[in-house]
């Protein structure tokens, strides 16, 4: 099998990802990061009575069109606590934020524009009909659908959700991310390795960008090089009924990379595998029924670059969320040479220059098992394939690793 350039691997995964449709409820505490699977509607009015938007005084507008009307104060309207009476003729009610607008009252008069007289008040300013008033409905009226099915809930969202009186909301279901790490040589973090082991990290990176991108993560553990325990891993994915399984090295053709063939042999229908990228070339994408199925290198840094490349934008598409804004141009920092015939991600910091422009400066070394350098960077600067050299100080394509620190 050839080499498939990143963009067309890209398209026949993202091409053959459906967003889900199942639906649950969750609690309005809950809810957060979650995506409406239908309008919700207003269960009240808001606010349900015309509303005071200031301290001050309630009364009928005829009775004060000009400065100095004295009127005469009957009692109080304050904020859960509603004056019962009717403001008649030369009457006035003192009334506070968020309060009923007492029956026959039209305006409010703010507070510092009243003069207390004994009794009552006199105007210092005319009033104008209706001012400093929240009518009725003026945010929104029962049965009005207020928020979109596909709307993102956040803290403005969840804020407008509990206005309308909803304790739960009806949810699309988030995708579930089983993560299997493969290797007799892995260990878990916290274990003391022996001569020929290492500790497993790319569990860790991978599940936090799952997360990170609406989904829920079904952790598999380490498992040997063994056949018996890859496929009793899968099975275990297939019954928690995963929408994706994603295997974590092995998957290229080594005496012992076993994941790819043990999967054919459960059932895994192979749709492509090495990508012409650098780092992450051995990826492997397929599906078992209805499960998407991505092979990862095991490799950090190439497990990490291929997780932004290809699960992210996947999981996102599953959870109905939109892409993750990554691609930037700024300058290069230094003279970068040509490229061979895979697209190069190279990790880079970004600066600003004297003039205030963004630089990418690579750094020197690029190995893809260096985390270090992975978790110092700030982008990965992209060379596409037989780029030629790109003299310092020239428009840079890059992938930002933190979109929400660039600016």
């Amino acid at each position: 099998m050839s080499l498939l350039p990143v963009a067309e691997a890209q398209g026949r995964l993202l091409g053959s990802a459906n967003p889900i449709a199942d639906v649950e409820s969750v609690a309005l505490a809950d809810a957060e990061g979650r995506v409406l699977a239908a309008d919700l509607a207003a269960r009240l009015t808001q606010p349900p009575f015309d509303a005071s938007a200031m301290d001050g005084y309630a009364l009928r507008r005829d009775d004060a069109p000009e400065p100095g009307a004295e009127l005469k104060l009957i009692g109080t309207s304050a904020a859960g606590h509603a004056f019962d009476g009717t403001v008649g003729k030369g009457e006035t009610v003192r009334i506070f934020t968020g309060a009923p607008v007492p029956s026959g009252a039209d305006s409010v008069l703010l507070q510092e524009d009243a003069e207390k007289i004994e009794g009552g008040i006199r105007t210092k300013f005319p009033v104008r009909q209706g001012q400093h008033i929240r009518p009725r409905g003026q945010d929104f009226d029962k049965g009005e659908a207020v928020l979109a099915a596909g709307t993102l809930m956040d803290f403005t969202r969840l804020t407008v959700a509990a206005a309308m009186n909803h304790a739960m909301l009806d949810v699309l279901r988030k995708p579930v991310v089983a993560i299997l790490a493969t290797g007799d040589e892995l260990l878990a973090p916290g274990t003391e390795p022996g001569p020929s082991q290492i500790i497993a990290s790319n569990t860790f990176g991978i599940a936090a960008l799952v997360r990170k991108a609406g989904g829920d993560v079904l952790d598999l553990g380490i498992v040997p090089d063994d056949t018996a325990a890859i496929t009793a891993a899968v099975r275990r994915a297939q019954a928690a009924e995963a929408d994706v399984i994603v295997t974590l090295g092995g998957a290229s053709v080594g005496d012992h990379d076993l994941v790819q063939a043990t999967l054919v042999a459960a059932g895994m229908k192979l749709d492509f595998w090495k990508i012409a990228m650098r780092p992450g070339k051995p990826l492997m994408v397929g599906s078992l029924g209805r499960t998407h199925v991505l092979g990862l290198p095991g490799n950090p840094v190439s497990s990490l670059v291929c997780g932004l490349l290809f699960l992210e934008p996947l999981v996102r598409k599953l959870a109905s969320l939109p892409p993750v804004k990554r691609d930037a141009v700024v300058e290069a920092a230094v003279t970068l040479g040509p490229n061979d015939q895979r697209q190069d991600y190279v990790r880079a910091k970004l600066m600003r220059s004297s003039s205030g422009n963004w630089l990418a400066e690579p750094f020197g070394k690029q190995d893809s098992s260096m985390m270090k350098v992975f978790a110092r960077a700030d982008c990965l600067i992209v060379r596409p394939p037989h780029a030629p050299e790109l003299p310092a100080g020239t428009p840079c394509p890059v992938m930002l690793l933190r979109p929400e620190l660039f600016s």
